[in-house]
């Protein structure tokens, strides 16, 4: 289908204003009032919780994990029963000082394993794949934006805005191009051609905004974990800056040689977690980072070392407020007869409920509300407890 579209509409739809080439991993941001800010990472491909928190204390694991259990010895231990694997040295380093935690054998409704359905259930936060057309993240801001002054923004930087932050809440996306930088001149001369259009002259002030955050924190150099997390610190600590963000990590489907996959892949979360938190500087104290995937991995490893699309996960709560150190688990066990299906990790907690648990007790929204508004259809009440008020 085509779709005839005017200046306007592109220009309320995508400002491109070549700040240099834009890597892997994309980041969404939405401007919301308030001081507290909440990013949202979205791991793409299924991470595999039992590598990310390993749960050695359970006599099951050893022969389902075989060799890789090597390599959590003297990793850093939440209790006596999980350990966390050793790439996730700033992770380990939060959860020691209380600004970290994790959620086990935790998963959405969804009970397949497909990586689109899955992740269109997590982002929508339906009861099924394609049932909701919007994102919870939009709700959210939606939510917060009701009785504030003026409408919330909503600002994606990333070709696209991903479907968490699609919705009714205003959305504008901002993608780096690898043209030449516009010109100090030009732009001028936009922002004077535009100065009496009462829709383009705003939107255009917003885009310039927008640039001025990006263009002195490596927007051009985006080519590393740690610059992504630089960056997402630079564009959301100040009094200015976006309130909600979203950042997606892909690498995560590891089928073959996981022990070796996971462990890049679990180096560049850390790098991208620890400067994030670096940058936030002060703003950390406000600052709640939640961490998710769309489903675990089997338990078994496979015949060539990877593991194979399962269900539960693990989850990772960060920031200045969490009440850290600690797995917040109902943990099924290891044993064949304790799989889901006879092969997976059997989910015990919904990952809904950590998600709308957690935006709603950092947020300072109504529990019940939040689950309500951002999970609609779920019976599960939300956790609370993640954060210190």
């Amino acid at each position: 289908m085509k779709t005839a579209l005017d200046r306007r509409s592109l220009l309320a739809g995508s400002l491109m204003l070549g700040a240099g080439s834009l890597a892997l991993p994309r980041l969404a941001f939405a401007q919301v009032a308030g001081s507290r800010n909440l990013l949202f990472v979205l791991l793409r491909g299924a991470a595999d919780g039992m590598a990310m928190l390993a749960p050695v204390g359970d006599p099951g694991l050893e022969a389902l994990r075989g060799a890789s259990l090597a390599d959590y010895e003297g990793a850093t231990r939440l209790g006596s029963f999980f350990a966390v694997h050793p790439a996730l040295a700033e992770v380990a380093a939060a959860a020691q000082s209380g600004e970290a935690l994790f959620v086990h054998a935790a998963a959405t409704a969804y009970r397949e394993r497909s990586h689109f359905d899955a992740q269109n259930l997590l982002e929508t936060g339906g009861t099924a794949p394609y049932s909701v057309k919007d994102g919870w993240l939009n709700r959210l801001a939606a939510l917060l934006n009701e009785g504030a002054p003026a409408p919330l923004r909503a600002l994606a930087i990333a070709q696209a805005v991903p479907l968490a932050l699609r919705g009714d809440a205003p959305v504008s996306n901002y993608a780096p191009s690898a043209l030449p930088a516009a010109s100090e001149d030009l732009l001028a001369r936009v922002s004077q051609l535009y100065a009496s259009d009462g829709e383009l002259g705003p939107l255009w002030e917003r885009a310039l905004e927008t640039k001025a955050m990006a263009q002195d924190d490596g927007l051009r150099n985006l080519r590393d974990a740690s610059a992504a997390g630089e960056l997402a610190a630079s564009l959301m600590r100040d009094a200015g800056g976006a309130r909600i963000g979203m950042i997606e990590l892909g690498g995560w489907d590891t089928h073959a040689n996981q022990r070796f996959a996971f462990a890049r892949s679990a180096r560049g979360l850390d790098a991208l977690l620890g400067a994030y938190k670096s940058g936030m500087g002060a703003a950390w104290a406000d600052t709640l980072v939640v961490v998710a995937t769309e489903f675990g991995r089997t338990a078994r490893l496979n015949g060539t070392g990877g593991s194979d699309h399962g269900t539960a996960s693990a989850a990772l709560v960060m920031g200045g407020r969490v009440r850290g150190g600690r797995v917040i688990a109902d943990w099924p066990g290891l044993a064949d007869r304790q799989l889901f299906e006879g092969r997976d990790l059997a989910p015990t907690t919904s990952l809904e409920s950590l998600l709308a648990g957690a935006a709603a007790e950092h947020m300072r929204l109504d529990p019940d509300l939040a689950m309500a508004r951002l999970f609609p259809g779920r019976s599960v009440k939300p956790i609370a407890g993640i954060v210190r008020a």
